[in-house]
């Protein structure tokens, strides 16, 4: 009897590892932004967006290469958004980490308006946001949508007066991912 007692005990002490919970990376992402300034708009956009995202822990992290943006209006300002306001060569990427706040189930079928919070790195300067997005789960894939501000000021990048009216201090941002589960 005593030996059938230390046995139970000892199965009741090992944890049934459970399954581990379905973990979305970005197939295919684009981030557009653009710039309306008073005598001009810039847009450009990238289809090197990376990211992750864990649907049981409600953990996410994106990244995007600042080089990798095309578009612009001239090869020139390409050229200055990397070397004078961005400063690619030393904040090589903007990057977006942290938790989504709504408890619904991403590996369900269904469409949800999410709410993530977390850190936005631009320039190397991060700063806490909740950012909302619309997403479709369809057949165990995920598409995600979000449209929202950045601030210039708020990752210290700065305007020169000489180029004030080009350039809004108020940046729109437009993503679109697909996700699929990791292999």
């Amino acid at each position: 009897m005593r030996i059938f007692l230390v046995l139970l005990i000892s199965l009741y002490s090992f944890s049934i590892p459970k399954a581990a919970s379905p973990v979305y990376e970005v197939k295919n992402g684009t981030i557009l932004f653009h710039s309306s300034a008073e005598l001009e708009l810039i847009k450009a956009s990238s289809d090197q967006l990376k990211g992750l995202v864990d649907t049981d822990k409600k953990n996410f992290a994106f990244k995007i290469s600042m080089n990798s943006f095309r578009g612009f209006n001239s090869p020139l300002q390409r050229e200055h958004f990397n070397e004078n306001y961005v400063e690619s060569g030393k904040f090589p990427d903007a990057s977006f980490s942290g938790k989504i706040i709504e408890d619904d189930d991403l590996t369900k079928d269904g469409t949800y308006t999410l709410r993530a919070k977390g850190l936005l790195t631009v320039h190397g300067v991060s700063q806490e946001r909740i950012i909302r997005s619309n997403v479709t789960v369809r057949q165990g894939k995920i598409k995600l949508n979000s449209i929202f501000t950045v601030l210039l000021t708020d990752h210290n990048i700065k305007i020169p007066r000489i180029v004030s009216e080009k350039l809004s201090s108020e940046i729109k941002v437009e993503i679109q991912a697909e996700l699929e589960e990791k292999k």
